[in-house]
């Protein structure tokens, strides 16, 4: 773990715990554990790996753990104080807690009287005995505890003395850290920094102090900053801000925040590199798609659209890019669109390994040809391979791996039945030779892919690396009804590479067919030197 210094701040991650009450998120014991595993490596001080005695799932995964650490990080089992009126001793949960065998244990208490009074159904008094016994109990076992004091901004504004006397207990009684909490997530960072500062004067000197904040006003990673600035050293978040309702505060924000802008040390350097893997890693763990505009980390944190800012940046990134992106593990992207200009088209060229010279006349026809196309409904910011394979044709060097003579489907629809059948007749020709292959599949898109693969299969094996692993459709002129314009977007990938193609027909099978092709053609573009494989039984 990070030493100690005056411009350290801990890291506390709760997506295992927190992260999972979003709606419609779910993991597996392997999915937590991979994920446990990737913030131990970017080097998180704190990973709360959920409540051990809940369910099933998290007291396994606390088994795991045991068998197999981690490396750097403290893995925090999380549990609520003792009921009313028992002892911690006698208390069930705590039994489950310290069979966990984690060196840190996070204890949650009642900080608002309303809660105490009506959800509890306890006294005051009897609150503070909870807080107290709990965390006295737990050091008495060997474990140091963290006090999340839970709805602390709600509880401290309708009765500020009886709010501190809950941390008062917990410092008392032992706890390392006193957590506050905005469980509601309804305070705004000028509260956040007025209440923070009252609590530091009100509590015994060198009470460590940290912050937890949830996202119901859009304010948590504003109220997690405004508590660093009042004097806080801990701070709780999760990755992309998941959490239950509109999520809690997001560290793929707050790290490099705290780390690049205000100086402070959460994690190495390198390890900050890892910021943005770490964040895609995650969200297709837990099989949500990504953010493309989250801060930081999203595909657009750093694309530039306008032909204006894509000439600055090309001089200067600081005219529009607040830090290097390289420093999170992102990286900066030129968007090709009906606003690029030719300042776009250049420096896009770079990225793909082209030299392109402004004077060139090819570049003038990319542009038109730009955008004359996105004025028909192609959307190239989404498909950039569709893009390459139209700039390399205007200068001459897309390779032409097969031709497409043209194909034909045939649906067969049955009312009640799960699937919906589709047979695929496509003709192309590889090397002049002519190729006609016909295949099924569950509806009209796979069968043509399938037709495909099968007529190509046969002279480019790579193909068999290739997935479809996205289709999107989108309606261009939804006044036209059933002959409005149709955008098809196609995701493919070979296991270590993805890329987008696109078209555009009123037809929707052209469309997905055209898109379809075009994937199947950049993939054995990335695969340099492909020849077709001609033998005999071809």
């Amino acid at each position: 773990m990070i030493e100690n210094s005056p411009n350290q701040l801990w890291i506390y991650d709760t997506t295992l715990r927190d992260g999972t009450q979003r709606e419609g998120l779910s993991v597996s014991i392997e999915d937590k554990l991979r994920i446990a595993r990737r913030l131990d490596q970017m080097g998180i001080p704190f990973i709360e790996g959920g409540w051990p005695g809940a369910n099933p799932k998290d007291v396994q995964f606390f088994w795991q753990l045991q068998a197999e650490p981690l490396k750097q990080a403290e893995i925090v089992a999380f549990c609520f104080t003792r009921r009313p009126h028992q002892t911690a001793a006698t208390d069930p949960m705590m039994r489950s807690l310290l069979a966990a065998a984690t060196h840190w244990v996070t204890i949650v208490g009642k900080s608002w009287d309303l809660h105490v009074t009506e959800g509890l159904k306890t006294t005051l008094t009897e609150n503070l005995e909870m807080i107290r016994d709990t965390i006295e109990y737990l050091r008495t076992q060997g474990r140091k505890v963290i006090y999340d004091a839970e709805h602390w901004f709600d509880g401290y504004k309708h009765n500020p003395e009886y709010a501190i006397q809950t941390l008062e207990s917990a410092i008392a009684s032992g706890a390392e850290w006193v957590v506050l909490c905005d469980t509601n997530g309804g305070t705004l960072p000028h509260e956040v920094s007025r209440v923070v500062s009252e609590v530091i004067q009100k509590l015994p000197p060198n009470t460590q102090i940290g912050i937890h904040t949830h996202n119901d006003s859009d304010t948590a990673v504003a109220n997690a900053i405004a508590g660093v600035m009042a004097g806080v050293k801990m701070v709780q978040g999760t990755i992309n801000g998941y959490g239950e309702r509109c999520g809690n505060a997001n560290l793929c924000s707050l790290i490099p925040n705290f780390q690049i802008k205000m100086g402070y040390h959460c994690i190495a350097e390198n390890q900050l590199a890892q910021l943005t893997e770490t964040s895609r890693f995650v969200s297709e763990v837990v099989n949500l798609a990504p953010d493309d505009h989250a801060a930081f980390v999203g595909c657009s944190a750093f694309a530039h659209k306008g032909g204006m800012h894509v000439s600055a940046v090309e001089k200067n990134p600081l005219t529009y890019e607040h830090i290097q992106p390289q420093q999170i593990g992102n990286h900066r992207r030129i968007v090709i669109s009906e606003q690029a200009g030719v300042s776009n088209v250049l420096a896009k060229a770079r990225t793909f390994g082209i030299e392109l010279e402004k004077e060139n006349p090819a570049t003038r026809e990319i542009l038109e040809r730009l955008k004359e196309l996105e004025s028909q409904g192609y959307q190239f910011e989404a498909a950039e391979a569709s893009f390459e394979l139209l700039m390399r044709e205007a200068l001459g060097s897309r390779q032409q791996f097969f031709e497409i003579k043209g194909f034909q489907v045939h649906c067969e629809l049955a009312r009640g039945k799960e699937t919906n059948n589709a047979l695929a007749t496509v003709k192309i020709a590889v090397n002049g030779k002519d190729i006609l292959e016909v295949a099924e599949g569950n509806g009209p898109v796979a069968a043509l892919d399938a037709a495909l693969r099968k007529a190509l299969g046969n002279f480019y094996p790579q193909i068999s690396d290739f997935e479809l692993s996205d289709y999107k459709v989108r309606i261009l002129n939804e006044n036209a009804g059933t002959a409005a314009k149709t955008r098809v977007l196609v995701e493919s990938r070979n296991g270590h590479q993805r890329w987008t193609t696109v078209s555009v027909s009123t037809n929707i099978l052209d469309a997905s067919y055209h898109a379809v092709v075009e994937g199947l053609e950049y993939g054995l573009f990335l695969h340099a030197d492909v020849e077709p494989v001609i033998s005999a039984e071809c």
